[in-house]
């Protein structure tokens, strides 16, 4: 749920004229914005100098622990900023003060923002097997970062509009928007990574600063396995359950298992590499991991089949069987298998004490049709109204009910409108299971983590399996886990990731 164009002469009467004669001298302007890659010395055009840089990132920073959560470990973050810092001490922009940061999330990813700020999510961290290989992805995001690629993506896009260009060099005032715009470029490359080169040139740069650390470089094509592996576990979820899951953004996602580019980077960095790592700290890492929270964590509330718990909120709802239940930073979203309907639940403060109809119709401006109060222990209102979606206004229904000072909203919405009548049932048995945590409920709201296990002689996945509390495809997950997928059994002795 989540214009008219102006001249620069209309935002700064008396300039056009200067601006149009200097129109004509692009080329000359161009060149006031170029800069020297700090990584291949070569001029590159950015409209932006180091310091505007740096403060991207520090303005953006807050934004992305809100969005995804900084991870409740401050071992585990420490450790991680460790690895981080002495890799980036061998970059070739060591002068920064670079910032590491665990995020709170199930996806299998990480990023960086200008500046020096680098994330890695929990979520990929659970599949990384050493310390070399979260050194490989670290590494990776710091090449994204000392070869200025966010700033440089963003600079050649507003070549297109070459008046821009000129009047951002000529006019300071105009370039409080291009941060904004930046920071829309690194949302884009979060998801879907920089382009094929940019990616590749990170690929080289994380295994040269990884050879200059004394890790091998050969990680680079470790981390490569695990997330091809994703890859595949997500086509195989896809074809057991129609359900699609989310893949890593950038890292390495571009090149095939032998990608001849990508093999040679990593041996052009091999003389570099002293091979003072030789077992690479797998069991160290390991050891740091052990414990961490697998999937949900307490802070975002936990899914066990159709049932959400969240034991801050003390809440707990049942959501339709069978249907695929997804739980967001900002919304917990529930999806008919067949794509036809989708129950979203959100929550928001109650400021002023209204009733439940009330703040359907006052504070969120809806217009409810058939409405009616919801029986039960919580107060309670639902009827149908139109709400915005990202497919424009569509007919829904609405239900909303009170827990203390928080309202919990409920927005039923089918693909047909005229088959708003056939879920609506669901619609309504899921917004009136809503109720308080009791005391055997909170048992359950208690997160899932990794635990460390040796292998024995005769120890299967199958077995691990049946003894494991995930669900679906439990033997692939925990194959997954162990960088075993999408054969292989462990050997006697070794440790393996299980989780419970």
């Amino acid at each position: 749920m989540r214009a008219l164009q102006r001249t620069v002469s209309d935002l700064y009467p008396g300039r056009g004229r200067v601006l149009a004669t200097l129109g004509f001298c692009l080329a000359g302007m161009l060149f006031a914005g170029c800069a020297v890659n700090p990584v291949t010395g070569q001029q590159n055009l950015v409209l932006m100098s180091e310091s505007e840089e740096i403060s991207v990132g520090r303005q953006y920073h807050p934004k992305i622990l809100q969005q995804y959560g900084r991870y409740a470990d401050e071992a585990l973050q420490s450790y991680v900023q460790q690895v981080g810092t002495r890799l980036a001490e061998n970059s070739h922009r060591s002068e920064l003060v670079y910032r590491f940061t665990v995020l709170d999330s199930t996806d299998v990813n990480a990023f960086a923002l200008p500046g020096g700020y680098i994330y890695i999510t929990r979520g990929l961290m659970a599949y990384l097997d050493s310390e070399a290989e979260l050194a490989a992805v670290l590494g990776h995001e710091i090449g994204h970062v000392t070869a200025r690629h966010g700033v440089r993506q963003q600079s050649a896009a507003q070549v297109a509009g070459a008046g821009m260009v000129v009047a951002q060099i000529l006019l300071p005032e105009l370039r409080a928007g291009a941060a904004e715009q930046l920071y829309s470029v690194l949302s884009q490359a979060i998801l879907s990574g920089y382009g094929r080169e940019h990616e590749l040139e990170s690929d080289r740069l994380g295994a040269e600063y990884l050879a200059r650390t004394g890790y091998p470089p050969q990680s680079m094509l470790g981390v490569l396995r695990v997330l091809k592996a994703q890859e595949a576990y997500a086509a195989e979820v896809a074809e057991q359950s129609g359900q699609r899951i989310q893949t890593y953004h950038g890292l390495f996602a571009t090149h095939p298992d032998n990608d001849r580019r990508l093999q040679e980077v990593v041996s052009e960095a091999l003389p570099l590499y002293a091979g003072v790592e030789a077992d690479e700290r797998r069991g160290a890492y390991l050891k740091k991991i052990d414990g961490m929270v697998f999937g949900d964590s307490p802070a975002q509330g936990v899914r066990r089949g159709n049932r959400f718990f969240h034991e801050q909120l003390g809440i707990a709802v049942t959501f339709p069987e069978h249907w695929h239940l997804s739980n967001q930073p900002q919304q917990v979203v529930s999806a008919h298998p067949g794509g036809e309907a989708t129950l979203v639940m959100l929550a928001d403060d109650i400021n002023r004490k209204i009733p439940p109809e009330r703040f359907l119709t006052e504070r969120l401006g809806l217009q409810v049709t058939a409405g009616t109060e919801l029986q039960g222990d919580l107060p309670g209102y639902t009827g149908r109204a139109r709400v915005r979606t990202g497919q424009g206004e569509q007919l829904a229904r609405v239900s909303v009910l009170y827990v203390d000072q928080t309202a919990y909203l409920f927005v039923g919405l089918v693909r047909d409108t005229n088959a708003l009548a056939n879920f609506e049932p669901a619609f309504l048995d899921a917004a009136r299971s809503l109720h308080r945590l009791t005391d055997e409920e909170r048992a359950a709201a208690q997160p899932l983590r990794i635990a460390l296990v040796r292998a024995e002689a005769g120890t299967t996945y199958a077995a691990l399996a049946e003894r494991s509390p995930l669900t679906g495809l439990v033997e692939s997950q925990l194959r997954l886990l162990n960088q075993h997928y999408p054969q292989g059994d462990p050997e006697s002795g070794q440790w393996l990731k299980v989780v419970r």
